[in-house]
């Protein structure tokens, strides 16, 4: 069977310009649902304040219990989380910048890992660059999806792990500042509730929150998401949506090709940008089932971590050339399949 070793490579630029320029000029209402949602600050104070209270009450409970909880509960309570930081990274929720990135800490709070303000700064740089190693921290390392590849056991680890993967991959990136003022208020900040909540509620309260975070973008349902919305599940297309259920509790970024093309309109109008453009969109590849998806990637062996569009074309801005030699010379390397 055909063992993949490379990435697929395009001469293109990221593919979401092109098209939002097209449906701009033949839905101009699409412009109408440009803004923000501050009623997203909302759903932060419920989920933060449901994770404390969960951690509270479990502080004194079973192992089995506070890891099903977190399995079933916490995951998705803290994926929602995830969302609305995600949502304050563009901008989304306040009109000052500077009380979205506080949004995006204080969201942050029962997720363990100090992650809101790096996420904001290499997220907007993955929409620009899709695709771009030196650029993109959605792009897995190529040591990582060697490492990885095909089999199931090694795809179910990676997707457990998968925080600890997305930790490492902004050392690699270019023209962004890992630490800065905000970035050690979120350490500060995140270690000191961290440290509170282990001092007061206990080693357990302290695991389910952890868990909660794990499972909320690893090995579950939840976790296809990383699957869904670039890996090359449907042949080239780099770009796919989800519309299904959990949408509920994605806040609708399930609409990925949809957020792509207008990243400025909230997560509460992602499904009208489908209505109005759905000449657009109903032609493109989607999901339905995270759980079929989670399930497909894991046990179809020609889907791996290398299933994935890799770029060097940055469109109107040119690579330099230190990173034009990296990617040539990653491509000399590592050729595109070999035979096991």
């Amino acid at each position: 069977m055909m063992k993949k070793d490379n990435f697929t490579w395009s001469d293109s630029c990221e593919p979401h310009k092109l098209r939002t320029k097209e449906i701009i000029t033949n839905h101009p209402e699409i412009r109408t649902l440009i803004g923000r949602n501050p009623y997203t600050f909302v759903i932060i104070l419920f989920c933060v304040a449901l994770q404390i209270a969960l951690a509270y009450f479990l502080q004194d409970k079973s192992w089995w219990l506070v890891v099903g909880v977190a399995y079933f509960v916490g995951a998705f309570a803290s994926h929602t989380l995830f969302v609305c930081i995600h949502e304050c990274a563009h901008n989304l929720v306040f009109k000052k910048r500077y009380l979205n990135t506080l949004a995006g800490i204080f969201a942050n709070l029962p997720m363990v890992l100090p992650s809101a303000v790096s996420f904001q700064k290499y997220h907007l740089k993955h929409h620009s660059f899709q695709g771009v190693e030196e650029l993109d921290g959605d792009m897995p390392y190529h040591w990582e999806a060697r490492l990885i590849n095909n089999s199931a056991l090694g795809k179910a680890i990676w997707l457990l792990f998968y925080p600890l993967f997305q930790m490492l991959r902004p050392a690699r990136l270019k023209e962004i500042d890992l630490i800065d003022g905000w970035t050690i208020v979120n350490i500060v900040v995140e270690v000191t509730f961290m440290g509170f909540l282990f001092y007061f509620l206990g080693i357990k309260a302290f695991v389910f929150l952890l868990a909660s975070f794990f499972f909320s973008v690893g090995l579950h349902p939840l976790g296809a998401r990383w699957v869904q919305e670039h890996f090359l599940t449907h042949g080239n297309q780099e770009t796919k949506s989800y519309y299904g259920p959990l949408n509920t509790v994605n806040l609708n970024v399930g609409y990925h090709n949809e957020h792509h093309d207008f990243p400025s309109v909230p997560w509460n109008k992602l499904p009208k940008i489908k209505e109005f453009g759905g000449a657009y969109y109903n032609k493109l590849h989607h999901h339905t089932s995270y759980v079929a998806l989670l399930f497909r990637f894991l046990f179809d062996k020609e889907l791996s971590v290398f299933s994935r569009m890799a770029r060097s074309n940055r469109g109107k801005t040119k690579l330099n050339d230190m990173t034009m030699y990296q990617v040539e010379t990653s491509k000399k390397i590592l050729k595109e399949d070999i035979v096991v």
